[in-house]
């Protein structure tokens, strides 16, 4: 049973939500800094994490999966080539969300999330 088990559905089907996480993902890794709201920053957070420990192992399996998840061929090979080199002393902790303060229309707090 899985009671109190929950995450950031932002209003949006399964298949919605899970498209708009590979999106950011994908645009993090791409740019390495992105602006949005601070619920959708740190739902991505860990994901994009997870892409860059992979990219750190270099196996063949790790590589079937970052493929399998982000949206370009070129943002994949970035992970393995650059940024697995980048982060590969580190022990994790790749990304930094730094408050950009309300958004104009709505209020939302927006954040920037970037790679350290």
């Amino acid at each position: 049973m899985r009671h109190n088990v929950q995450s950031r559905r932002f209003d949006r089907p399964t298949d919605q939500r899970l498209a708009l996480f590979r999106g950011l993902v994908t645009d993090l890794l791409r740019y390495e800094q992105i602006r949005t709201t601070e619920a959708k920053a740190k739902a991505v957070r860990g994901l994009a994490e997870k892409m860059i420990t992979l990219g750190k192992s270099g196996t063949l399996p790790a590589r079937r999966r970052v493929l399998g998840y982000v949206y370009d061929k070129d943002v994949a090979s970035k992970i393995f080539d650059e940024l697995g080199q980048r982060y590969a002393e580190r022990p994790g902790g790749y990304t930094r969300i730094v408050r950009l303060g309300p958004r104009k229309g709505d209020g939302a707090p927006l954040v920037q999330l970037e790679l350290i």
